[in-house]
């Protein structure tokens, strides 16, 4: 079944590029259909469209704001707007203010705004909008509340996209019962018509905590009164699904979406029930998606080959795995650093260390950076081979290069030392690891030293946590 798989991978090498660029050389009357979709697609059609497009993105000349490339640039700008006189319009210092925001600079943002509203710039809404934005992706939604309360004294009126941008930092900060009270009240006291971002936002949080069940009431929900779903909306609750092995639920909605709603799945969508699929060993019909993906010209992207490299190394297919990579190669998708992760994880589980160093070994000349991951996959394919030597000198090279170990590469190396019986010095990287704030570690590490377990005891009486290291790896690969 995985053979066949990688021949339709293969298959695709024969389409390089874009796949517009190849309908471009199709008939008119030539249209692509996919059995499981029962619907036509124009090759033509859709390359007109791409092209018209195009066009109109390109016919638009670019404002300044939009030419801003660095922060440098950017607060140069704003010191000249600001000495002007009289002011320039808060049209445009929002999109200054975008720009900056777009380069993720967002405690600068943030600053600018302040210096706005000190030299008396009457902010408006997408002022406040992009100002709560940049407080909710530094993790200070509260601040974003605060800012809220401005609206009010400043007499703006806070719409859906700041309402939205709010829920999104709850979201963002794990809060999602805050999420829940928030959206619900915007509904009962009828503050806002909630829009489709705000629902997938929602969505997005409840299936972040595997709340299916209440995402899917959530999009029905959407029906009743009136707001229009959209990919977005299904690829979510699909993508939840189909991690928590409810691949048969997935593949409904699917076809509620196409043939239901009339929505076009995009590549999104079909790395999310691959995915799936692959987890189930449903190798028949990852091919039949695979081939599906190439009837409605949907190329596989950097995200679908990696599912596909993870799948193979799972099964213990790491020289198709490696074959996978190759073809991304051919077709120009970069593999970035996960993708090398998990080929490297996947010549660890096998055993294969050799290869998997040289793997590692071959990261700088590609253009990449080992992370924290990286390193953790090889020491536990060291530890497991009981080289601990080798491990320890993989685990010193982590802070070496500027990296912070975590839990899981803690969890590792005391597992390693454990199991070669060398206690003391378990002990000692034990310390080490409380000294960095780590208060969880290996549960199958205590059965191989009675005299640690002893010593710990005290530890978890004063609430300390035992993780079982397979769980930090399974979180590793979500």
């Amino acid at each position: 079944m995985i053979s066949r798989t990688i021949s339709h991978l293969l298959a695709f090498i024969k389409l390089r590029g874009n796949f517009f660029t190849n309908s471009f050389l199709l008939p008119l009357q030539n249209h692509l259909s996919s059995s499981r979709l029962g619907l036509e697609f124009s090759s033509h059609t859709t390359f007109l469209a791409s092209l018209h497009s195009n066009s109109n993105s390109s016919s638009h000349p670019r404002s300044k704001f939009q030419k801003v490339t660095n922060l440098d640039d950017a607060l140069n700008m704003f010191d000249e707007m600001i000495q002007r006189r009289p002011l320039p319009s808060v049209v445009q210092f929002n999109q200054l203010l975008n720009a900056v925001t777009k380069m993720k600079h967002f405690s600068c943002c943030l600053h600018l705004f302040k210096q706005m509203c000190v030299t008396g710039v009457p902010v408006d809404e997408y002022s406040m909008s992009i100002a709560i934005k940049c407080c909710c992706q530094l993790y200070r939604t509260n601040d974003g509340f605060a800012l809220l309360c401005c609206c009010f004294w400043r007499a703006v009126v806070p719409d859906v996209f700041i309402f939205s941008t709010l829920l999104d930092g709850l979201v963002l900060e794990d809060r999602i019962l805050e999420a829940e009270r928030l959206f619900k009240k915007l509904i009962k006291h009828r503050l806002c018509e909630p829009n489709v971002v705000m629902y997938n936002t929602m969505i997005k949080g409840l299936c972040k905590f595997g709340n299916n069940v209440m995402a899917i009431g959530l999009l029905r929900l959407m029906d009743e009164r009136g707001c229009k779903a959209d990919v977005v909306t299904y690829n979510t609750i699909m993508d939840s699904l189909c991690k928590d092995k409810m691949i048969d639920d997935a593949f409904k909605l699917f076809k509620e979406m196409v043939f239901e709603k009339g929505i076009l799945p995009n590549v999104i969508t079909y790395t999310s029930l691959i995915c799936g699929l692959c987890n189930l060993g449903r190798w028949e019909e990852v091919s039949k998606m695979l081939k599906e993906m190439e009837d409605v010209r949907i190329s596989p992207n950097l995200q679908t080959f990696t599912v596909l490299v993870d799948a193979f190394c799972k099964e213990g297919k790491v020289d198709d795995a490696e074959a996978v990579i190759d073809i991304m190669v051919e077709r120009g998708e970069v593999p970035n650093i996960v993708t090398y992760n998990t080929l490297i994880d996947g010549y660890c589980l096998r055993g294969e260390m050799s290869k998997a160093r040289t793997v590692f070994d071959s990261l700088t000349s590609r253009g990449l950076v080992p992370n924290v991951i990286t390193y953790s996959s090889l020491l536990n394919g060291y530890c497991k081979n009981l080289n601990i030597e080798e491990a320890m000198l993989m685990f010193h090279e982590i802070t070496k290069n500027g990296l912070k170990p975590d839990i899981v590469t803690f969890s590792t190396m005391l597992q390693g030392l454990f199991r070669v019986g060398r206690c003391g010095a378990a002990r000692r990287l034990f310390d080490e690891m409380r000294a960095q704030g780590q208060h969880c570690f290996c549960r199958s590490a205590l059965k191989s030293c009675p005299r640690f377990l002893q010593w710990i005891n005290p530890k978890l009486a004063a609430g300390w946590c035992i993780m079982p290291i397979s769980m930090w790896i399974d979180n590793y690969s979500k």
